[in-house]
């Protein structure tokens, strides 16, 4: 059985996508077998992964019509990570999710239809706390939380745990946030640190890894790559193979923002 862990949060540009494309490249390389699923109608993770859909079903005919995952996922070039690419049709799924029977577990479905064939599945949420996160919260066991080491950085994470606990109480009981991760860390700003110290005050579940801010690691979507492909000696990547293996090692404890 999988564990399906969603990267979560309403603020844009945190870095979910880049996580969910890095960490689970990382999570393969560890012979690990990972699916990544593009929850967000931007498509990043799919575009970062070099993978567009190209008029193949994608992750919004699985949570509207119902399509199994296991038609849309399609292997990457990295051995052992599998990608269900997104589409900007997930854009009116919000609204058309409403009417809809369950509507808060259609994601939920597929991906139990799907968890004997992976060890680990990655949700890369849209920037919102909408209906199409509400699925992913709804489908997840855990949900790390990417959060940037700048100005703001815990402007809405209130609002997250506040949403999470709704979640707990009324759509999934077992729920787990499973860590705050420190993204674009700059060692050279007092900025970063003083930030990592107080993410770390408030969330005693952060992880132990911090993902750097890093040119080569901007670069690698470009070039659908991830970093560990386009530059394995990067702090980058070593950060990701870090986060792969705390993730793998640790235990799955519940620890309540």
């Amino acid at each position: 059985m999988s564990e399906v862990i969603a990267l979560a949060n309403q603020k844009g540009g945190v870095g979910k996508t880049t996580t969910a494309i890095n960490l689970g490249a990382a999570l393969a390389m560890h012979g690990k077998r990972v699916l990544i699923f593009d929850f967000d109608p931007q498509a990043n993770s799919s575009a970062g992964l070099g993978m567009r859909a190209d008029g193949a079903a994608t992750t919004y005919e699985v949570v509207i019509a119902g399509v199994p995952v296991v038609d849309v996922a399609r292997p990457t070039m990295v051995e052992g990570l599998w990608l269900a690419a997104a589409s900007p049709s997930l854009a009116g799924a919000e609204v058309e999710l409403v009417p809809m029977m369950a509507r808060e577990f259609r994601l939920k479905r597929a991906l139990d239809a799907v968890r004997e064939s992976y060890e680990y599945v990655l949700i890369d949420c849209p920037p919102s706390l909408g209906l199409l996160t509400v699925n992913a919260l709804a489908a997840a066991d855990e949900v790390i939380v990417p959060v940037q080491c700048e100005y703001l950085a815990l402007e809405g994470l209130s609002q997250l745990t506040s949403t999470l606990e709704l979640v707990r109480r009324n759509l999934n009981s077992s729920l787990r946030l499973r860590g705050l991760l420190l993204t674009m860390f700059d060692g050279r700003t007092n900025l970063s640190q003083q930030v990592a110290d107080e993410v770390r005050t408030h969330f005693t579940n952060t992880f132990t890894t911090v993902i750097p801010r890093s040119v080569r690691l901007s670069e690698a979507p470009s070039h659908g790559l991830a970093i560990a492909q386009y530059d394995p000696s990067s702090r980058a990547a070593r950060a990701y193979g870090e986060l792969a293996m705390e993730l793998i090692n640790g235990s799955r404890t519940e620890v309540r923002a």
